[in-house]
Parts: C-alpha cells; sequence; structure tokens
C-alpha cells in the first residue's frame, strides 16, 4: 500500500496526471518546467558543503550531466541553502548541473535522506527506482540506468 501511494505522489508531483505548467529555478536562475522531467530519466543527489564524500562524488555527477544530456541530473542542497547563497556555494564547489531549491524537493515529494549523500532516481515515467544511500561515480549510475532501460 505505501509502495502505491508512493508512486502515485511521484507521478502527480511530475505532472503525468495532469498539471505540467510548475517550474522552478535552479541555482542559476534558469527555469526548470515540470514538463521536462516527463519522459526523462531523472536523478537527484542530495549533498552538504560538510559532507566529505559529497565533495569526492560531485564531480562524478557533473560528468553524468555532461555526457548524457539525455539524463537529468539535478542537486538538493541538504542545508537549505538559497539563493544568493546557494549560487556561490554551487560555484565554489565547481557544480556544473542545476541546484535547486527546497520547493523542488517539496513537489517531488522527495524523503530528507537519512544518510549523505543520498541519490534518487526517476525513471521516464516518473517512478521511483531507485534511492541509493552512500556516494556514487558516473560509472556506477550507468550501469545502473543502463540496466534499468532493459
Amino acid at each position: 500500500m505505501r509502495k502505491w501511494l508512493w508512486v502515485t505522489l511521484v507521478i502527480a508531483a511530475f505532472g503525468l496526471a495532469g498539471c505540467g505548467s510548475e517550474q522552478w529555478r535552479d541555482h542559476q536562475g534558469e527555469a526548470v518546467a515540470r514538463t521536462e522531467l516527463q519522459g526523462n530519466w531523472v536523478v537527484v543527489n542530495y549533498w552538504a558543503e560538510w559532507c566529505a564524500p559529497c565533495l569526492h562524488e560531485l564531480p562524478e555527477f557533473n560528468r553524468l550531466a555532461a555526457a548524457r544530456p539525455d539524463i537529468r541530473v539535478f542537486g538538493v542542497n541538504y542545508d537549505g541553502v538559497s539563493g544568493e547563497e546557494l549560487r556561490e556555494l554551487s560555484d565554489r564547489m565547481g557544480i556544473a548541473f542545476p541546484v535547486m531549491g527546497q520547493d523542488f524537493e517539496k513537489s517531488l515529494e522527495l524523503e530528507r535522506p537519512q544518510v549523505l549523500p543520498t541519490t534518487y532516481i526517476f525513471n521516464p515515467a516518473g517512478e521511483l527506482v531507485h534511492s541509493l544511500p552512500g556516494p556514487q561515480t558516473e560509472a556506477s549510475l550507468l550501469a545502473l540506468l543502463d540496466q534499468d532501460r532493459n
């Protein structure tokens, strides 16, 4: 029952049940529309500046985002940093993929992770297919995504 409720919430959050006009702003001020997520694999990574494993894995997510534009990669700062402070922090850390605010997290009905880093993977239907605690690599994520596609 809980899994079904979660899937229903995620589908509704992605706008697959009707509403698709919602949009968010990333740390650079660029708009990301909910409709851009539909039909794409979406990877959401929670990180924090004080988290050593997060700092080591962020370049892996930069490589994934650059190598695979068909996979939408997003970051969420665990500490809730926002606005200009989030832009400066993300720039200082060399993050090349969109870092979203808490409104993105809440709209997608993401659970606040208990472990950092944590990565969530959604399939093109908007279903949460993986919740990955701990550091990830570009290779491990691509292997998992390739496996799910087959």
